[in-house]
């Protein structure tokens, strides 16, 4: 009798332990036909693939479930699978692991989700792979060994997608195209591979010369499913087949200026013309001074299939709209670039216009001083002085922005003006200032670097100006919290004892007079920065004011 019950226990141990791992999800069905084990989940909102799926699965269809990515090891434990279909769903992402562990793969479907990409590289792991259904998905690009992987298909669905450049050399490198043909032939079968690729916007260019061509011309192994492949643009090929069009070779830029010269009286309208040949179009944009033109208005029309006509549009032409405007035309081979020269004339002949003035080389470059004049609500408000050759026409460029940017915010400033105001100053950020001569690079000693501080309340923050700082000593002003400008020429060993000295100042409680001229910055005094920090660590401690003399006999304030 033991022996009975101890037979009875294992074998029901052991139907438990099978059915346990043969349980079907919930939301799904299970059924077993003569290809194997099936799941079916159909219309259930499950967000991802279960875990721990049975492994005697041979085929799994999940359809308008939700899902929204093919996670990494999906499947990995149902080695067996063969059949796998996602169709409908959300998925919009696939790792490139998702498809770990199915060796015995022989057909995927996921029509209808949306996908804009695929992990081409992730078939390594699907080696027998005959059935690839993508349709219906957002697929835009194909790379050129996408179907590197994939020397089983034997059919590929790449319909209705995005699709609108692709290479020839992408079904040329498929080992499939390379070398099916001639086993096939070889072994007297007569099996094809088939492929779809209607349906998708193709943009009928130069860029898809090589394709269009292969359409043409494609044979066994592969057929399409529809020959019958459609232009969507460009507008004027927009709705013709593959058949119906001719594509020429891509080509470079070819930039022209029918007027590389032109004359305009001062005051009048300007119209700069350039011809733009290309294939496929090209982008085009004016620049003037090296810098990219847009207050003016540009404008483009088609001539022909391969030219454009842009045109720029000069209002009122003043004296600093002389020089010369560049028209540069870009695609993805290269670039073009053609110059037109604008001059005027004063409709006054009494009156003569000064000549241009010459582009100075830095050897040339008269010397600027800068400081900061004054400060405003939020801002400050610099000032400098220059002795150039020509001041009446003499431009400034203001190279403006966060100490640390690549990239400065540049301002031209006319001739006769010597002052420039920065607002909208944010609170604890370090910032550098230069002037220099339009079309120049700031010198050393024509930039000012200084630090905004905000210890003040919000209660007060309408009625008193943001503290500033120099971090590096070269400058002092007469403000609430001290502010120490500098130049770029000016040592940096300094900064950690002016900051010291400022927290310090801070801390034992600003004494500073409440009126007056506290908040301007009218009592800038130029110092040298050995002057500056001496001064500022020997002063008396006593309140008020105190005064040095320095270089050129101008005197600093300190509070």
């Amino acid at each position: 009798m033991d022996t009975v019950y101890v037979t009875l226990f294992i074998t029901k141990a052991f139907f438990l332990l099978t059915s346990g791992s043969s349980s079907c999800p919930i939301s799904c069905s299970c059924t077993d036909d003569n290809l194997g084990r099936s799941l079916l989940c159909m219309e259930t909102s499950m967000g991802h693939i279960p875990q721990d799926l049975p492994h005697d699965f041979t085929k799994i269809r999940i359809e308008n479930c939700h899902l929204t990515e093919i996670r990494h090891g999906s499947f990995s434990r149902v080695a067996a699978l063969e059949f796998l279909w996602l169709n409908f769903n959300d998925i919009t992402v696939m790792n490139i692991k998702s498809l770990e562990g199915l060796k015995n793969l022989t057909e995927l479907r996921l029509q209808g989700n949306k996908l804009t990409s695929v992990p081409w590289t992730a078939f390594q792991d699907t080696p027998k792979l005959k059935i690839l259904d993508l349709k219906h998905n957002q697929l835009d690009v194909l790379p050129e060994h996408a179907l590197r992987h994939l020397s089983a298909l034997t059919y590929l669905d790449l319909s209705f997608n995005r699709l609108s450049i692709i290479t020839k050399d992408i079904f040329t490198n498929w080992p499939l195209y390379q070398t099916a043909g001639k086993s096939w032939e070889k072994e007297g079968l007569v099996s094809n591979v088939v492929l779809a690729l209607h349906e998708n916007p193709w943009l009928c260019d130069c860029r898809l010369k090589g394709f269009v061509e292969f359409i043409r011309t494609i044979a066994t192994p592969i057929i399409l499913m529809n020959s019958y492949l459609k232009c969507s643009g460009p507008d004027y090929r927009a709705g013709k087949f593959f058949h119906e069009i001719q594509l020429k070779s891509c080509m470079k830029p070819e930039a022209l200026a029918p007027q590389s010269n032109i004359t305009v009286p001062l005051g009048a309208n300007a119209t700069l013309t350039c011809l733009v040949k290309a294939r496929p179009s090209a982008s085009i944009q004016w620049m003037y001074s090296q810098k990219i033109i847009r207050g003016f208005n540009a404008t483009q029309a088609q001539v022909d299939a391969d030219t454009v006509t842009s045109q720029l549009l000069i209002p009122s032409l003043h004296l600093e709209d002389r020089g010369v405007y560049t028209c540069t035309a870009n695609n993805f081979i290269g670039n073009s670039s053609a110059n037109i020269t604008v001059h005027l004339h004063s409709s006054n002949f009494s009156v003569s216009l000064p000549p241009p003035v010459p582009m100075l080389s830095p050897d040339e470059s008269p010397f600027i001083d800068i400081r900061i004049a004054k400060q405003t609500v939020y801002g400050v408000t610099l000032e400098w002085y220059a002795v150039p050759e020509n001041p009446a026409e003499t431009w400034f460029t203001i190279h403006f922005g966060k100490y640390d940017a690549p990239k400065k915010e540049i301002i031209h400033i006319g001739p006769g003006i010597n002052s420039y105001s920065v607002s909208d100053l944010l609170p604890l950020t370090k910032y550098e200032v230069c002037v220099s001569l339009k079309n120049h690079p700031p010198r050393e000693g024509q930039c000012i670097v200084f630090v905004t501080g905000n210890d003040i309340s919000e209660m007060e923050q309408r009625e008193r100006l943001i503290h500033i700082i120099v971090i590096v000593c070269a400058m002092v002003l007469a403000v609430p919290a001290g502010m120490y400008a500098c130049t770029t020429e000016a040592r940096f060993n300094c900064v950690a004892r002016c900051l010291d000295l400022w927290k310090k100042h801070r801390r034992n409680g600003d004494n500073l007079p409440r009126g007056g001229r506290q908040g301007n910055f009218d009592s800038l005094q130029a110092t040298s920065e050995e002057g500056l920090c001496r001064d500022s660590e020997e002063r008396p401690k006593k309140k008020g004011k105190s005064e040095k003399k320095v270089k050129g006999g101008s005197a600093a304030h300190l509070y």
